[in-house]
């Protein structure tokens, strides 16, 4: 991986481990916003109301920064640790995970969850096909609608990923430009006339 991408995965997938009676099931998904996250998790609780625990761990940003790891209810650390150790052992970011658990009558202990836990999330991420991206610098350009071939022709260029567009009488396009290419590009749209280009947070 160059320091300038990061790895993700480009599916979801899922997993099945047994172990005494009690059923894991996870479920991968590449994932952006923590929006995202909130969905895909209330989609499972849904889908599984009688489980007795959803434990999840996610990594979010092109550098990994935000995270969170959630043990629902099992011993501390027993869950969400361990399943976040598989995330960050493939290198992955923009990533969720979450395991739903039967309880199948006998306890396991704590190592005994922790190996649940690891098994199910590694068997829901390793044959999922992983994908390099770019790190990206967002920017909201706007612009006269005369200007948009141009623009769009230099967004296509660099491999910039548009967001949002609203195109009209005076357009508005939020854009993701890959890392290596921020100055020159940037420099590029901002010399056509008429055009600003803003960095986002």
């Amino acid at each position: 991986m160059t320091p300038d991408k990061y790895t993700t995965i480009s599916t979801p997938g899922t997993g099945d481990f047994r172990d005494r009676g009690s059923k894991f099931l996870a479920f991968s998904y590449p994932v952006f916003t923590q929006q995202e996250i909130k969905d895909k998790l209330q989609m499972l609780k849904k889908l599984h109301p009688k489980a007795n625990h959803h434990c999840v761990a996610w990594r979010l940003g092109t550098d990994g920064s935000q995270y969170r790891a959630t043990d629902d209810g099992e011993p501390s650390g027993s869950a969400g640790k361990p399943m976040l150790g598989q995330i960050d052992s493939l290198g992955l970011t923009n990533v969720l995970v979450v395991v739903v658990r039967y309880f199948g009558g006998s306890l396991l202990g704590v190592p005994g969850l922790i190996n649940a836990y690891k098994t199910a999330t590694a068997l829901s991420l390793e044959n999922l096909p992983r994908v390099e991206k770019w790190i990206e610098g967002l920017y909201e350009l706007n612009f006269d609608y005369p200007s948009m071939g141009e623009v769009l022709y230099l967004l296509k260029q660099c491999e910039a990923t548009i967001y949002q567009q609203d195109l009209q009488l005076f357009c508005t396009i939020k854009a993701g430009i890959p890392r290596p290419q921020i100055t020159t590009y940037v420099a590029k749209l901002e010399e056509i006339r008429g055009v600003t280009v803003k960095p986002q947070s």
